[in-house]
């Protein structure tokens, strides 16, 4: 779960990478997820993109499910 830290001007996040609570850049992306171009333009979906600043994993997640 990402938390606000006072201390820290960002966004902190337990990291897989260097197990740990670190600070995280955290975006939203819309990807095209469909290979078909005649299709791509209602294949687009939301997500969220969140890079550790002290090791450079980046991890994302589809934000829409339906």
């Amino acid at each position: 779960m990402a938390t606000t830290d006072d201390s820290v001007n960002g966004m902190t996040e337990h990291c897989d990478e260097c197990d740990l609570e670190t600070l995280h850049e955290v975006s939203v992306q819309i990807r095209t997820e469909s290979l078909k171009e005649e299709n791509a333009q209602f294949s687009r979906e939301p997500y969220r993109v969140a890079e550790c600043q002290r090791c450079g994993n980046r991890t994302s997640q589809r934000m829409n499910n339906a």
